[in-house]
C-alpha cells in the first residue's frame, strides 16, 4: 500500500486528503499551517485540512515554518513513498522532497500559467475563459515542476473566487485519483512546462482590491468576482471604506465613479465603459449586506450624482 505524507491548509485541500483515504491509501501524517486568530473576536480557529485529519484520527504536524524544523525531522522518519501537496502554503525543503520516492502538487491552474498563490484570483480577474488544475512533480522552485496530468473547466459570469475553489476541490480530487495510479506504476511521462509562457499570480495586495472606477464595468465586474468572498474589492464613500461583495453589469454611462440611478432596489454606478449596479455591499463597520438594506438605512442619503472613490 502507497504510504503517503498530505500537506494542505485550506477547504480546497480537504476533498484531495479525502479522497485519498477513500481510495485506500495509507496517509501517514498531514501537515498543515498553525492554528491562527480570526475574526474581530481573535478566537484561535484550526485550518479545514486539520479538521479533516482529526476527523480520520490521523497525526497533525503544524510547523510555523517546516524547513529545519524538528517537525520536519519526525516527518522525514516516517517512511512515506509520496509527499502530495495541495495548498499548504510553505515551500518545500529540498532535504525533504528528496527523503521520498515522489513528492506531487495539486495546483490550481493550468500551468504554465498563473504559478503562485491566488491562481483563481487572476483566472477571473482577467477575464479568462476558464480555469483548471495541474499535478504536477515538485521542485525547489515555485510551481516550476514537470506537468504530470491536467484538467480544465469553464469560468462563467455567477461564478467568483469561492465557487471556483469549489468546483477546483473536486477536480483535483478526481484528477489526482484519476493520476496517481499510472503516474506510481511509471506510465505517465511528466512534461516540462514552457518557460516562455509563464505568468505569475502573487497573493493579492491591499492596494489591488480597490476599485478603479477608469476601467470597463466589465473589468470591475470581473475584479468583484476575483475578490470575493475574499480579500473583498472595496471602493471609497464617505470617506470610508466601501466594500462590494457582488455586483451585476447594467447598461448606463456617465463620470466613472458617480451615482447614475438610483430606486428603491438599485444603485447604478458609472464607469469609464458601462455600468455597474451593487448588489451585495458593506459598508465601514457594518456586516455585509443587500443593496436593499444599504438603500433602507445608510444609503438613504446618496443621491444621483454622487460620487464613489
Amino acid at each position: 500500500m502507497t504510504k503517503i505524507i498530505f500537506m494542505g491548509t485550506p477547504d480546497f485541500s480537504v476533498p484531495v486528503l479525502d479522497g485519498l483515504i477513500e481510495q485506500g491509501y495509507e496517509v501517514l501524517a498531514v501537515v498543515t499551517q498553525p492554528d491562527r486568530a480570526v475574526g474581530r473576536k481573535k478566537e484561535i480557529k484550526m485550518t479545514p485540512v486539520k479538521e479533516a485529519a482529526l476527523r480520520h484520527n490521523l497525526p497533525v504536524y503544524q510547523p510555523e515554518k517546516i524547513s529545519g524544523s524538528d517537525e520536519m525531522e519526525e516527518i522525514m522518519a516516517l517512511g512515506a513513498d509520496i509527499i502530495v501537496t495541495a495548498a499548504f502554503g510553505q515551500f518545500l525543503p529540498e532535504s525533504l522532497l528528496k527523503s521520498v520516492k515522489h513528492a506531487v502538487n495539486v495546483h490550481a491552474s493550468l500551468l504554465p500559467k498563473y504559478r503562485g498563490g491566488a491562481p483563481v484570483h487572476y483566472a477571473i480577474i482577467n477575464g479568462d475563459a476558464e480555469a483548471g488544475v495541474t499535478i504536477m512533480k515538485m521542485v525547489k522552485k515555485m510551481d516550476a515542476g514537470d506537468m504530470i496530468s491536467q484538467r480544465a473547466i469553464p469560468i462563467t459570469d455567477t461564478d467568483n473566487v469561492g465557487t471556483m475553489f469549489e468546483k477546483l476541490s473536486l477536480v483535483g480530487r478526481e484528477l489526482l485519483l484519476d493520476t496517481l495510479p499510472d503516474y506510481l506504476a511509471g506510465k505517465i511521462t511528466p512534461q516540462p512546462q514552457d518557460e516562455t509562457q509563464v505568468t505569475f499570480s502573487p497573493n493579492i495586495t491591499p492596494e489591488e482590491e480597490r476599485i478603479d472606477w477608469q476601467l470597463s464595468a466589465r473589468d470591475i465586474f470581473n475584479q468583484v468576482r476575483g475578490m470575493s468572498p475574499w480579500p473583498v474589492a472595496h471602493a471609497i464613500w464617505q470617506g470610508t471604506r466601501f466594500k462590494l461583495h457582488e455586483v451585476a453589469l447594467v447598461e448606463g454611462e456617465g463620470i466613472p465613479g458617480q451615482v447614475i440611478e438610483k430606486t428603491k432596489k438599485n444603485l447604478v454606478i458609472a464607469t469609464k465603459e458601462g455600468a455597474i449596479s451593487l448588489v451585495m455591499v458593506q459598508p465601514a463597520g457594518k456586516p455585509k449586506m443587500p443593496i436593499q438594506d444599504f438603500l433602507n438605512g445608510l444609503g438613504k442619503t446618496i443621491n444621483i450624482g454622487d460620487q464613489f472613490e
